[in-house]
Order: C-alpha cells, then sequence, then structure tokens
C-alpha cells in the first residue's frame, strides 16, 4: 500500500512541475499577462496622445472608447497585434 501511494504522490508531484513550467514558458507570450510599469506608462502615454484624458469623468465612456479604438488602429499599422506573433 505504501508503495502505490508514493507512486501516486510521485505521479502528482511529476504533473505539477509539468504544468508549472509549461505556464512559465507560455507566460512570457501572453499579451494579456502582467504588464511592467514601463509597459503600463507607455500604454498611458499612447492613450494620452490618441486623447484619453483620465481626469475628464465627465465624458469618460466616450473619451475612453475613442481612445481605444485609435490606439488599437496605431497598432494594427505598426505590426504590433501581438508580441507573439509569428
Amino acid at each position: 500500500m505504501k508503495a502505490i501511494s508514493h507512486i501516486s504522490l510521485a505521479a502528482l508531484l511529476a504533473a505539477c512541475c509539468v504544468t508549472t513550467a509549461f505556464a512559465q514558458a507560455q507566460g512570457a507570450c501572453n499579451p494579456n499577462g502582467p504588464k511592467t510599469r514601463a509597459e503600463v506608462r507607455a500604454d498611458l502615454t499612447q492613450w494620452r496622445a490618441a486623447g484619453y484624458d483620465p481626469l475628464d469623468w465627465a465624458d469618460y465612456p466616450e473619451n475612453a472608447q475613442r481612445a481605444g479604438r485609435i490606439v488599437a488602429q496605431q497598432r494594427a499599422a505598426a505590426g504590433n497585434a501581438g508580441a507573439c506573433a509569428q
């Protein structure tokens, strides 16, 4: 009985290690993953250049949506659709 529990524990541990290694390998290519502070600042600068003002809460959804469309068009034109696109 002990041998079976040791084998199952080893199999579970191996599965966890493989899953963790796979998740780390995929994390570098995940556009929805966490961003660095520099990436967030660059995004905000790009959104502000497109007309978004975070202090203009009276026109909030419209100005954010408009700036989002402009930023998306700029990124598509620059070919930055995805960092991992091959």
